[in-house]
C-alpha cells in the first residue's frame, strides 16, 4: 500500500503491484528504513519504487510495517546469553528488562507514526498529521510516564484508541521495568524502600501472567532417531547441573553422541535457563515429575538409555533426601522396570533400601552412588597414603590440560591432573602374557598406564583384578583399566600389533593396522585372530584361561559390581617347583571369593622391612629374586605357615565375610578415655579423629571411615588405633556400627580444646582428621564449614615440647607396651596400657625405606620437626569450595579458583564431597570406573556385606576358615620412600620409568604416582614440609631422594609371622609390633622358609 499527496493536496492511497524487473520490490523497500522520499516524479532514487510508478502518482511520502523489526530486540538477550557474554541471573534480567521496554516502546512508536500519518479510512485519510517518528517516541514516552505535555498529541481515531490500550500495559510497563533496571543498575536492596500501592505496576502484570498461563517447558521430548538420550532429575539446580554438564560434555571424551533431557517440577531460573541455551543442540529442559507417569511419558522414559537422580548433598536431612530419590526410584521402576537407573545416595545405610525394589538390578547397570561412604573412603584411604583422596579424585574427574612454562609445583602437579581412568579392550598380541609383562609394555612402549584387568567367566560374570600379578595371562575378550590423558590414547591397547609395531618408537604413530581380522565385540569379547606373543617369559608357567571355562586357582575377588564370583565347574591343577601338579579343591563357597594378590616366595637372598614400612610400604615380599617356577602358594596353607596369624577355630578375629578385622562387641564405656587417662597414655602413630556433632546432628557414618582402616588385608599388629575427639552424645549414636571394630577409643571433649588434642598426643600421631555433622544446618554457605576451619587452625597454632625427640625414639626403637597385644581385651582401655610419663613416638606419615641386603639401614627420616602443629599431617572435610582458601594462610590461591587448582586440595590436605559429582558421568559411560573406585577405597565392601549390614547393622563374627583367611590376599595402596633402600639408586636423580619397571619386575609392585615435597625442584636446604600430588609422570620424570612413590602392593602373608625379629634384639618382642614407630633393623634370614613350605604341601588336605 502507498500512500501518497496528490497535486491539489489531498491523501490517496493505492496497492503496488509487484513487477519481476523491478530493482527492488515492495517487500526489499520494508526492510531498507522507515521513510522514503521522492523529490521529483521525474527522477529515479536507485532504492525507490520504479519509475513508472513514482511518475503515475507522483509519491512524496512513503510508510511502511518496518517498525515490527523492533521487536526484534527481544532476542537479544537470548543471543547474548547464547554467545556465552551474560552468565549471572543479574545480567541477563537487565538486558532483559532493557530489551522488552526499548523494544516495546519502538514498536508502539511506529504504530502512531503509521496511523497518525496516514489518518482514518474510514474518514478517507483525510485526517491525517505529518509527525516524524521521533516525535512518535517522544509521545509514547511521555504517555508511558504520565506526564502528558500536550505539545504532541493523537488525532485519528486509530492512534487515539491504540493509546488506550497502550497506557494499560505501557504505564504498567514503564511503572515496574524502569524501577527495576535502575535497581540492578545501582545494586540496591530490592525490599529496602518503602511501601507505595501502585496499581497498574502490580495488578497488569499478573492480569497479564494468569491470561498467558501456559507452561514454557510443558512440551513432549521429540527423540532423534540414530541419538540415545538420558533423563536427569532430581535436585536440579544451577551448581549441580553445571557441574554434570562439564564433567559429561567434556571435550576429553569421545564423541558424545547423547541428549540430555533435565526433568525437574520447578522451572529454571535465569542463570539455569541461560545455561540450557549454551547447550542447545544437547539439553533440553522440560518442567514436570518423576513421580507423575504422564511427565515420564513425556520424556520417552522408556526409550532412554539412562535415568540419573542428582541428590542434594547440601540438605539439612540426609535420611529424607535420600528417601525422595528412593521414592523416584520406585516411580520410574514402576513406569519402566528395566530402566537403568543412576542415583546418588547420602547415607551408606539408605543404601538398603535400594534392595527392597524388585527390578533394581545392579547386573543391568543399575547403581548407587554414596556420597558418605565414598567420601570417608577416601579420607580413610589418605590416613594410609596421604595424597590419595586428590590422586583418585582427579583421576575420574575430567579435566582439561593447563600448560605451565614456569618450573613450579603447579606445573608438574597439573600435568598429573589432565589424567582420567578410561577402559579398553586389549589386542590380541597381549594373549598369552602375564600381567606384568603387559602392564610394563603398555608403559614404556604405549604411554599407557595399566592397572587392573576385567574378564568375563563362562557364566558370564564379570571379576575386576587389580594388579593381579604374574600368574594370570591374559585371554581374548580382556578389558583393561588404563590411566591416561585421553581416550585416544587408550585406543593404542586396541590397536597393539606385534608385526606393525614392534619397531614403532613414536606411540601416536601406533594406528589401526590392515594385517588384523575385523574384530567384532559380542558381549563383552573381542573376536580375532590370536598373533604370537610379543614377549616370552619362561618364569610365567601358569596361565589364567578363563575363556575356556578355567577359573582361577585360587579365590577370585569381587566382579563388575562387586559381587562374589560362582563356583568355578571343574577342579583346577596349580603349578609347583618340582613341576607337580596338585589338585585344588573343587569349589570354595561361592559367597566370598577374592582373587588373592600375586605375590612369589622368597629362596636365598633375603630383605627385611621396619615395622613402618611393613605398614605404610604394603608389606613387599621379601626377596626381589624369587624362584621362577614357583607359584605363589595357596592361601590354604599359609595359616599353617603363620602361628601368629593362625587359622584358629575357636576365635572370632574377622568378621563372617573375611574382609574386615573384628572383635566382640563392647560398650561404650570400655572405650572412653577422660583426659587424665588419655595423657598417662602412651599414644603414638595413631589416627586422630576430630568430629563436630550433637545429640541433633544427622549421622555423616563413621563406619565409612574405620572400614579401611580395618580391613583383613593389614595384619592386627599394622592397624592404626584410632581415636575419636568430640562430643560424646553424638559418638554414642554412632557407636552402635562401631563397636565390633579392635583399636577404637575415644575422649570426650570438643576439638576445639587443646587441652584434649594434647592429651591424645595429637603431635605424635600419623594424621589428623577433621569431620563436622553440623555444617548443612547453616544457611550461609560461607559459614558452614566454619567448625572445621577453626580446629584446623587451632591445630597448626600449636606448639609441643620434644622433650625426648623424634630421633632418639626411633633409635631406640621405642614402642609402648600395651600397643601391641593380639587381643584388645587384654588392655584395660582397648589394648592400652596406662603408663606413669609420657613418651613419644614416631609421628612419621612418611614411610620407612625397605632394606637392602645385607645393610643396616641408617636412622634417617624426612620428617619434619614435630614441635609446631604446622607439621602435623592433616585432612580437612570442607562443604564449600570456596572455604578452602581459609586452610592455608601462606598460599596465594583467589578465591574464585577451582578446588582442584588450590594448594590445600593439590597437597591433600582438604577435600570436598563436591568433587565426587563427577561419577555420575564416569558411571555412566564405564560403570566399571565405580567398582573400581569403590574396590580401592571401601576396603573389600561388597553387594553380601551390605545385605548383612541391612540386616543387623553391624558387622557379624565369623571364624577364621581357609575360606574367610584367603580372602585376606588382596590388592592395597601404600606409600614407598626412595630415600634408602633397593631403589636409593633411583632416588637421586634416576628416571620414574626405570623405578616403575625394577618394582614391578622385582615385587610385582605397581607404581601409579609421585608424593613429592612442594620445593623439591628448588634444592634448597630450608624447604617447606608440604608435598603435593604428582599422578602417572612420564618415563623420564626425574626423581629426588624425598619423593614418595604411591604403588599397589601386595599383601604379605609373613608380615605377622615373627613380629620379635623386626626390631633390635636389645628391645621386647613387644616393641617391635608397633607398627608406626621408625627402626633401623637387621636383615632377616629365612633360608628355612622354603622347607617349611614343602612340609606344609605334604601335610596340607585339599579338599
Amino acid at each position: 500500500m502507498l500512500v501518497y499527496r496528490g497535486a491539489e493536496g489531498g491523501a490517496h492511497s493505492q496497492a503496488v503491484c509487484s513487477s519481476r524487473r523491478r530493482k527492488k520490490s515492495t517487500g526489499d523497500l520494508f526492510q531498507k528504513g522507515y521513510r522514503v522520499r521522492v523529490g521529483h516524479p521525474e527522477k529515479e532514487e536507485p532504492e525507490g519504487v520504479c519509475h513508472s510508478i513514482t511518475a503515475a502518482f507522483g509519491v512524496v511520502s512513503y510508510w511502511g510495517l518496518r517498525f515490527l523489526r523492533a521487536l526484534r530486540l527481544i532476542q537479544f538477550s537470548e543471543i547474548l546469553q547464547f554467545l556465552n557474554i551474560l552468565k549471572t541471573s543479574n545480567s541477563i534480567k537487565l538486558v532483559n528488562l532493557c530489551s522488552i521496554f526499548i523494544s516495546t516502546w519502538l514498536t508502539a512508536a511506529g504504530f502512531i507514526h503509521l496511523v497518525e500519518n496516514s489518518g482514518d479510512p474510514w474518514e478517507n485519510f483525510q485526517n491525517s498529521q505529518a509527525l516524524s517518528y521521533w516525535e512518535c517516541v517522544y509521545l509514547l514516552m511521555v504517555t508511558m510516564s504520565t506526564v502528558g505535555y500536550g505539545d504532541v498529541y493523537a488525532k485519528t481515531t486509530l492512534g487515539r484508541l491504540f493509546m488506550v490500550f497502550f497506557i494499560l500495559g505501557g504505564l504498567a510497563m514503564f511503572a515496574s521495568y524502569v524501577p527495576e533496571i535502575i535497581e540492578l543498575i545501582g545494586n540496591r536492596k530490592k525490599y529496602g524502600g518503602s511501601y507505595s500501592a501502585a496499581m497498574f505496576a502490580r495488578y497488569v502484570p499478573e492480569i497479564a501472567a494468569l491470561i498467558l498461563n501456559r507452561k514454557k517447558y510443558g512440551g513432549s521430548y521429540n527423540s532423534t532417531r540414530g541419538r540415545k538420550h538420558i533423563v536427569v532429575c532430581g535436585h536440579i539446580t544451577l551448581e549441580s547441573v553445571s557441574n554434570f554438564l562439564k564433567d559429561f560434555l567434556h571435550k576429553d571424551r569421545d564423541d558424545v553422541n547423547v541428549e540430555i533431557v533435565f526433568l525437574h517440577n520447578i522451572s529454571p531460573n535465569l542463570e539455569l535457563e541461560a545455561l540450557f541455551k549454551r547447550h542447545f543442540t544437547q539439553v533440553e529442559f522440560y518442567q514436570g515429575s518423576v513421580l507423575n507417569p504422564h511427565d515420564l511419558a513425556r520424556v520417552k522414559i522408556e526409550s532412554a538409555d539412562a535415568c540419573l537422580i542428582l541428590a542434594n548433598k547440601y540438605c539439612a536431612d540426609p535420611d529424607a533426601e535420600d528417601a525422595s530419590n528412593i521414592m523416584r526410584v520406585i516411580s520410574i521402576k514402576n513406569y519402566h522396570p528395566k530402566i537403568r537407573i543412576i542415583t546418588q545416595m547420602l547415607q551408606y545405610h539408605n543404601k538398603a533400601h535400594l534392595l527392597n525394589i524388585p527390578s533394581w538390578n545392579w547386573k543391568e547397570g543399575d547403581d548407587a552412588i554414596c556420597l558418605a561412604e565414598l567420601k570417608l573412603g577416601f579420607i580413610a584411604q589418605s590416613c594410609l597414603a596421604q595424597g590419595l583422596s586428590t590422586m583418585l579424585a582427579n583421576l575420574f574427574s575430567m579435566r582439561s590440560f593447563i600448560k605451565i612454562e614456569e618450573d613450579t609445583w603447579q606445573k608438574y602437579y597439573l600435568e598429573g591432573v589432565s589424567n582420567e581412568m578410561y577402559t579398553e579392550y586389549l589386542s590380541s598380541a597381549f594373549v598369552g602374557l602375564s600381567f606384568p609383562v603387559i602392564c610394563e609394555l603398555c608403559y614404556v612402549k604405549l604411554k599407557l598406564l595399566l592397572i587392573a584387568i576385567e574378564y568375563k567367566s563362562d557364566q558370564r560374570e564379570s571379576s575386576t583384578l587389580i594388579n593381579p600379578g604374574n600368574h594370570v595371562k591374559m585371554t581374548e575378550g580382556t578389558l583393561g583399566f588404563f590411566i591416561a590423558s585421553d581416550a585416544k590414547e587408550v585406543k593404542r591397547a586396541l590397536f597393539y600389533c606385534k608385526a606393525c609395531h614392534d619397531d614403532i618408537t613414536d606411540p601416536k604413530r601406533i594406528k589401526k593396522c590392515g594385517c588384523k581380522k575385523t574384530k567384532n565385540t559380542y558381549n563383552g569379547y573381542i573376536k580375532s585372530t590370536p598373533e604370537p606373543p610379543l614377549l616370552q617369559s619362561n618364569h610365567l608357567d601358569s596361565a589364567l584361561d578363563t575363556s575356556r571355562g578355567q577359573q582361577s586357582v585360587v579365590p577370585l575377588v569381587n566382579n563388575r559390581k562387586g559381587s562374589l564370583l560362582p563356583p568355578p565347574r571343574k577342579r583346577h591343577m596349580v603349578q609347583t617347583e618340582d613341576g607337580k601338579r596338585l589338585q585344588r579343591a573343587q569349589s570354595l563357597p561361592v559367597k566370598y571369593r577374592y582373587h588373592p594378590s600375586n605375590r612369589q616366595f622368597e629362596e636365598d637372598q633375603h630383605s627385611a622391612l621396619s615395622p613402618k614400612k611393613k605398614q605404610r610400604n604394603g608389606n613387599m615380599k621379601n626377596s626381589p629374586n624369587s624362584s621362577p617356577k614357583i607359584m605363589r602358594h595357596d592361601s590354604l596353607m599359609i595359616p599353617m605357615n603363620e602361628p601368629i596369624e593362625s587359622m584358629d577355630e575357636n576365635v572370632k578375629k574377622y568378621d563372617s565375610t573375611g574382609m574386615f578385622h573384628w572383635c566382640p562387641s563392647k560398650d561404650i564405656e570400655r572405650v572412653l578415655l577422660t583426659r587424665s587417662e588419655a595423657a598417662m597414655t602412651v599414644l603414638s602413630g595413631h589416627v586422630v579423629v576430630c568430629i563436630f556433632g550433637d545429640a541433633k546432628s544427622a549421622l555423616i557414618g563413621v563406619r565409612n571411615f574405620v572400614m579401611p582402616l580395618r580391613a583383613s588385608n593389614f595384619h592386627y599388629h599394622e592397624l592404626k588405633h584410632i581415636v575419636f575427639v568430640g562430643s560424646l552424645e553424638y559418638l554414642k549414636r554412632e557407636w552402635e556400627t562401631l563397636h565390633n571394630f579392635p583399636k577404637v577409643s575415644i575422649l570426650p571433649g570438643t576439638p576445639l580444646s587443646r587441652a584434649d588434642l594434647r592429651a591424645v598426643n595429637i603431635n605424635l600421631c600419623d594424621m589428623c582428621v577433621i569431620l563436622s555433622a553440623n555444617q548443612n544446618n547453616i544457611d550461609d554457605a560461607s559459614l558452614q564449614d566454619k567448625e572445621c576451619i577453626l580446629a584446623s587452625l587451632n591445630i597448626k597454632s600449636m606448639l609441643f615440647d620434644d622433650s625426648i625427640g623424634l630421633l632418639q625414639a626411633n633409635s631406640q626403637g621405642f614402642t609402648p607396651p600395651g600397643m601391641d597385644r593380639s587381643s584388645p581385651e587384654n588392655s584395660p582401655v582397648h589394648g592400652l596400657v596406662r603408663q606413669t610419663s609420657v613418651s613419644t613416638g614416631a609421628n612419621i606419615p612418611i614411610i620407612t625405606e625397605l632394606a637392602k641386603q645385607g645393610k643396616q639401614l641408617p636412622v634417617i627420616s624426612f620428617s619434619p620437626d614435630k614441635s609446631s602443629g604446622t607439621s602435623i599431617q592433616m585432612i580437612t572435610e570442607l562443604v564449600n569450595d570456596s572455604n578452602v582458601q581459609f586452610l592455608d594462610q601462606d598460599d596465594d590461591d583467589d578465591p574464585d579458583t577451582e578446588l582442584y587448582l588450590t594448594q590445600p586440595f593439590a597437597c591433600g590436605t582438604a577435600f570436598a564431597v563436591s568433587v565426587l559429582d563427577s561419577l555420575m558421568s564416569a558411571t555412566y559411560f564405564n560403570d566399571n570406573i565405580l567398582t573400581l573406585i569403590r574396590t580401592l577405597v571401601t576396603g573389600g565392601a561388597t553387594p553380601e556385606l551390605e545385605g548383612l549390614l541391612a540386616e543387623e547393622n553391624a558387622l557379624r563374627g565369623g571364624y577364621s576358615t581357609p575360606q574367610t583367611l584367603a580372602n585376606r590376599d588382596r590388592c592395597r595402596v601404600a606409600q614407598l620412600a626412595l630415600y634408602d633402600g633397593p631403589f636409593a639408586d633411583l632416588g637421586d636423580g634416576g628416571c620414574y620409568g626405570d623405578l616403575f619397571c625394577k618394582a614391578l619386575k622385582t615385587y610385582n609392585m605397581l607404581c601409579f604416582g609421585i608424593y613429592r615435597l612442594r620445593d623439591a625442584h628448588f634444592n634448597t636446604q630450608s624447604q617447606c614440609t608440604k608435598r603435593y600430588v604428582i599422578t602417572n609422570p612420564p618415563y623420564s620424570f626425574e626423581l629426588v631422594p624425598s619423593d614418595l612413590i604411591f604403588c599397589l602392593m601386595q599383601f604379605d602373608h609373613n608380615a605377622g609371622q615373627s613380629r620379635c625379629s623386626l626390631s633390635h634384639s636389645s628391645h621386647s618382642s613387644h616393641s617391635s609390633k608397633k607398627s608406626s614407630s621408625v627402626h633401623s633393623i637387621p636383615t632377616a634370614n629365612r633360608n628355612n622358609r622354603n622347607k617349611n613350605r614343602d612340609k606344609q604341601k605334604k601335610d596340607t588336605v585339599y579338599r
